[in-house]
């Protein structure tokens, strides 16, 4: 029996497991994951009866694959809208939170609401064209902001970096306004020394001209969801109880089909001989394991992966030790209220603002995002109707000030720029608060990234190795696309397929362009 080792127990590495051992050939599938959690960053972390999504996880996909298989976990149920239907059913189905049933497999459907909060105003996002927009705009920066984009279609900039690529499509007002600060945020990097591939790949079809095109479709009653760009979709699947049930359920099945997943293990070293992975070294306990294999999936960061990889140039491991990354830092409060009023038409239980993400977008502040874990699932917040459960999301690097900064220091840091922003006040109740770190949680593209290639040709080399998921390819995947790479992976195993583009070819067709960080 051909035996399989998986790398990570994230989406990629559990979607290979999966696929393996429904394939209807014979393997010996083992995953050996470096935490104790499951889902990687689609994890879902439980605190004090209440639950954080890592970034927030929108379950949407064009791929039918992916939707299908999502339904064969986790059937679809719930309405969009917190109506008073569902307002009076949820209050039946779960009086005093969430529903402790764990085994309670279903998605809710959600609305899509996410804006951006700037000089203390809310403007929707992606930004459209209502009139409240120029309304906060003010008529100097909506006249300044339409000659831009005039300016822009009528002479290109060379897309040889990221600032570029924006400025394209939005004219370089509305960049200045809604994406420079925001994009050196994240990277801490300004974005004229980021690669224009980070644009490709996460706002790619996203423009003025794709905001029009929406609006004038909805006006006109053609909705064509297929042809909707990702960040202009209204709706969306959940899980009841957050991203990390379904990744649970998903585990819980490998196991029943005969796969292992082992908990605590990391890999340090991969033993290559003729072209071939022969073996994995691992710790587990403080104590170094060695497993072979005939096959080897990696979903492990492609620095650390050619790090351990004997017989490997020294080009090739310049190249991938200098890889960048970017960490995150995910701060909960658990608050009597926000300071933020609800000038939506759209019901919330408590009155909330009805966001699942506000973006950050001035500079004075350091938080990048504000999740509002009540808008995502009301079984995410123990006391869903009395209190509001939220997640400011910080980038950084690890070992840096903010990465090591104590745990209390860092809520303290959190609290006070809420308060800068005016999102709560000093007299707001701060019932409980948790710190979550990331490690390597948003490859980037700059630094060793322009020669990223020769990574992946090498690694392409190594017969019986395959990259999968966001870290195992250094690309901004989603987690859709991370499950795409999986499957085309376990394809070529069980066909015999060498050739691995189709692989690392996923996520890069234009049409099917993501925005920012919004998909985490």
């Amino acid at each position: 029996m051909e035996k399989v080792i998986i790398v990570g127990a994230g989406p990629a590495g559990l979607t290979a497991a999966y696929e393996l051992l429904k394939s209807g050939k014979e393997y010996e599938v083992i995953i050996l994951e470096e935490s104790d959690e499951i889902g990687g960053i689609s994890r879902t972390i439980k605190h004090n009866g209440n639950r954080m999504d890592i970034g927030g996880h929108r379950f949407f996909s064009k791929d039918k694959r992916v939707t299908d298989w999502w339904e064969t976990i986790m059937p679809l149920q719930g309405v969009a809208t917190f109506d008073d239907e569902i307002l009076g059913r949820e209050r039946a189905l779960s009086p005093n939170g969430p529903d402790p049933k764990e085994t309670d497999r279903v998605m809710l459907k959600r609305q899509r609401i996410s804006r951006i909060y700037y000089k203390k105003k809310f403007f929707d996002y992606p930004i459209t064209m209502k009139p409240q927009t120029f309304i906060n705009m003010g008529l100097f920066s909506t006249i300044a902001a339409g000659c831009s984009y005039l300016k822009s279609t009528a002479k290109k900039l060379p897309e040889d970096n990221l600032e570029n690529f924006y400025i394209n499509r939005f004219g370089r007002v509305l960049y200045s306004m809604f994406f420079e600060g925001y994009t050196e945020k994240l990277w801490d990097r300004h974005p004229s020394q980021i690669s224009a591939d980070w644009g490709a790949q996460r706002v790619k079809g996203l423009s003025i001209k794709a905001v029009l095109r929406d609006m004038v479709n909805k006006l006109t009653g053609k909705k064509g969801e297929g042809q909707v760009e990702t960040s202009l979709i209204e709706e969306f699947s959940y899980p009841k109880y957050g991203p990390g049930q379904l990744w649970e359920a998903v585990a819980e099945e490998v196991v029943k089909m005969g796969g292992t997943i082992m908990k605590g293990c990391h890999v340090k070293k991969l033993v290559q001989d003729n072209g071939r992975i022969t073996a994995v070294q691992y710790m587990e306990n403080n104590k170094a394991r060695v497993m072979e294999c005939d096959t080897l999936i990696s979903t492990m960061p492609v620095k650390d992966l050619v790090e351990g990889l004997n017989g490997t140039s020294d080009e090739i491991k310049h190249i991938a030790s200098n890889l960048p990354y970017r960490d995150f830092v995910t701060v909960g409060l658990l608050l009597d209220k926000l300071n933020l009023k609800n000038k939506t038409k759209i019901k919330t239980l408590g009155n909330i603002v009805p966001d699942c993400w506000i973006y950050v977008q001035d500079v004075g502040v350091k938080l990048g995002r504000i999740q509002i874990f009540n808008n995502w699932s009301p079984y995410m917040v123990e006391d869903v109707e009395n209190k509001v459960w939220i997640g400011l999301e910080y980038f950084c690097t690890e070992g840096d000030d903010f990465w090591n900064m104590e745990e209390n220091d860092c809520v303290n840091f959190a609290l006070e720029e809420l308060r800068k922003m005016g999102v709560i006040g000093k007299s707001n109740v701060v019932y409980d608060a948790h710190r979550e770190r990331v490690k390597k949680a948003y490859p980037a593209y700059f630094d060793t990234y322009s020669e990223i290639d020769k990574v992946t040709e090498y690694l392409d080399s190594i017969e019986n190795l395959y990259c999968i998921g966001r870290n195992g390819q250094h690309r901004y995947n989603n987690m859709d696309h991370s499950m795409v790479t999986a499957f085309e992976a376990v394809n070529n195993i069980v066909n015999g397929i060498s050739d691995k583009s189709n692989i690392w070819n996923v996520n890069t067709e234009k049409e099917y362009h993501e925005e920012k960080t919004e998909n985490n």
